[in-house]
């Protein structure tokens, strides 16, 4: 064991340790944010937000060390395990502000629909890997990864949860595209999903509609649906460009800002560090997601390029979903903001990502059985 813990940190190359790098940079700026959100303590959040990125870094490790045909082998029954977690969700979840999306484990409370886009990346890797390259355009063909993409939104919708109902949607899409899906399929998705917009309103819960309604308009509700948003941006206005310094943000330290430990722990960077804190913040996550890329574009087996495209995809997406929503670009629909944010299982999800693209980066090859 402690001879391939030494061999894969030999193998580490330039990008792998930048990658490292500016995963712990992104967790040092969260525990930052999250001090700050805290009036200048390390509780309630900052501490157990380093901790879990500590135990986050070991379990990528351990990751990294996998062999990657043992994941092959074993990705649908991982996607099983998950998925049952979304149904014991559904039947007996912990409830929380107003959505039953927990499961609570006693000294943990997890969020099965954060795992399940690892799984989903995993399992539909998994299948394109399987599949004959001349199969892709057969519409038969894709009747599994519809399945397998479409029981698990729907189960994340119904908790209900928006956010990562469209990001499942959106990983999947991605993954669809870099396994050579016909453009004509994605055409037919489309209008299918135009079709279906007038259905997904009607499903919408009141607060849920409320928020597309208060993006369009964000002074129709000031103090109500609007008050998130609308402190959100006196916060970024009043950081300047260079910020008005650590600790002494007043939006989110005075408790102005809602959830500004989780989905608008980015105004509190904005805030105290300005334009260019929040610019270098968008660039190390750009790093990440390059990498990511880059990872897909050197990987030799169909089942590396895609969980690292996927995977990518999935990190880009929280970031774009996250920082539009805080800005007011897009509604508010309850995405963390990776490795900064404030959240246990979104910690453990973001580090499983990274020790898989590590161990992707590793491996470009799958030997005899890829």
């Amino acid at each position: 064991m402690l001879s391939r813990v030494f061999t894969t940190i030999r193998n580490l190359k330039g990008p792998d340790w930048a990658f490292l790098f500016l995963t712990a940079f992104l967790a040092a700026a969260g525990s930052a944010a999250l001090y700050s959100a805290a009036s200048g303590n390390l509780l309630p959040w900052a501490w157990p937000h380093i901790l879990r990125y500590g135990f986050g870094v070991l379990l990528a490790g351990l990751l990294t060390l996998i062999d990657l045909r043992l994941l092959l082998r074993h990705a649908y029954s991982l996607y099983a395990v998950v998925l049952a977690l979304l149904v014991v969700v559904e039947v007996m979840g912990h409830v929380g502000m107003g959505a039953q999306r927990w499961i609570n484990l006693g000294i943990i409370t997890l969020q099965p629909s954060e795992l399940m886009k690892i799984a989903l990346v995993l399992a539909l890797a998994r299948y394109f890997h399987s599949l004959p390259s001349t199969e892709g355009g057969r519409l038969h063909r894709l009747l599994v990864p519809l399945l397998l993409t479409a029981v698990p939104t729907v189960l994340v919708f119904m908790q209900p949860n928006l956010g990562n109902t469209l990001l499942l949607g959106a990983i999947a899409v991605a993954i669809f595209f870099a396994a050579g899906i016909p453009s004509w399929i994605f055409g037919m998705g489309a209008a299918a999903i135009a079709a279906a917009v007038p259905i997904v309103w009607a499903s919408l819960h009141a607060y849920q509609k409320r928020r597309v309604m208060t993006f369009l308009d964000p002074t129709s509700d000031p103090l109500g649906a609007g008050y998130n948003i609308n402190q959100s941006l006196i916060a970024f206005g009043s950081g300047g460009w260079s910020g008005r310094g650590f600790l002494e943000g007043t939006q989110g330290r005075l408790g102005f800002l809602p959830e500004r430990h989780t989905d608008f722990i980015f105004v509190i960077l904005g805030e105290e560090f300005g334009f260019i804190g929040a610019l270098f913040v968008l660039l190390a996550y750009m790093g990440l997601v390059l990498y990511g890329y880059a990872v897909a574009f050197r990987s030799r087996h169909t089942f590396g390029r895609l969980i690292a495209v996927g995977l990518a995809t999935s990190l880009f997406l929280y970031l774009f979903i996250n920082t539009a929503m805080v800005m007011g670009l897009i509604p508010v629909v309850g995405i963390p903001l990776p490795l900064v944010s404030y959240g246990g299982t979104a910690m453990l999800t973001v580090m499983l990502a990274a020790g898989l693209m590590l161990n992707v980066s590793l491996n470009p090859r799958l030997g005899r059985e890829g």
